[in-house]
């Protein structure tokens, strides 16, 4: 555990790497004792920060959701992030790649929220009756760790590697797809770079989801009405180059674009 002085002073320099695009060294090499509790709590006093400056959270995303990653991090559950209303791409307008340091991108199935769920007792049931619809979605992940030399509590701190997020226009109702038989394909400049199905993630999303909105209750967070959801992805990230076009195709559910200044 960190002394509350160390913390402030990781999330100062996590801040400032993401306003100046200067990457730091990994913050587990520096501070071996560094746990969880210690870089959720370093990334809510940069959510903090952003929130007292204007901004508002309008979501959750849920990282390392597939059984590999969490194999290959040493973990046995996912992360989580927020999202924030600043951190919105759009299809039609290209992404600065020179805003980030080395962006990449994941394709997942979005949830938007018609209810509010659940704490500490959300099961996967409470989910599907809370979700509206069901969106194609592309997350624009990037590390202020350099070079992405992350481990678990460098992720967690660095607001769980998010820097943006995209939804296609398509919304589905749960009632009409299966949302563990969703196949996506990524295609980067028209060739195809990715392929992966939606039962990735923790072998159905509405798991992922109903852990996170259990998750966030312990921080006092609940997952409302409205609110955007990135259960993770259904395939391996992609890096992102200036002048690429993505394009992500799902069955039944649509796609969505995302290109690159």
């Amino acid at each position: 555990m960190l002394p509350d002085a160390v913390r402030t002073q990781l999330a100062d320099e996590l801040a400032r790497a993401e306003d100046e695009r200067v990457a730091v060294s990994p913050l587990v090499d520096r501070y071996p004792d560094i746990d969880v509790v210690d870089a959720y709590e370093i990334q809510l006093l940069n959510i903090q920060r952003r929130l007292r400056s204007g901004s508002k959270v309008v979501g959750h995303k849920v990282g390392l959701s597939s059984k590999a990653m969490q194999q290959m991090m040493g973990v046995d559950e996912p992360d989580y992030g927020h999202l924030l209303a600043e951190m919105a791409v759009f299809e039609d307008v290209p992404v600065e790649t020179s805003r980030h340091l080395l962006p990449r991108v994941e394709v997942e199935v979005g949830f938007v929220l018609g209810a509010d769920l659940p704490g500490e007792d959300c099961t996967e049931a409470d989910v599907l009756a809370a979700t509206v619809a069901y969106a194609p979605a592309i997350e624009l992940i990037d590390s202020r760790i350099k070079d992405w030399r992350i481990g678990l509590a460098d992720t967690i701190s660095d607001n769980a590697s998010s820097a943006g997020y995209v939804l296609g226009k398509e919304r589905v109702a749960p009632g009409d797809i299966d949302i563990t038989a969703i196949d996506a394909v990524l295609t980067r400049n028209d060739e195809v770079v990715a392929e992966g199905r939606s039962d990735a993630v923790l072998g159905d999303p509405l798991i992922a989801v109903a852990w996170l909105a259990r998750k966030v209750a312990s921080f006092g967070v609940r997952l409302k009405a409205g609110d955007i959801v990135l259960p993770g992805s259904c395939t391996r990230a992609i890096d992102a180059r200036a002048g690429d076009t993505f394009h992500a195709e799902f069955t039944g559910l649509g796609s969505v674009r995302l290109n690159f200044a």
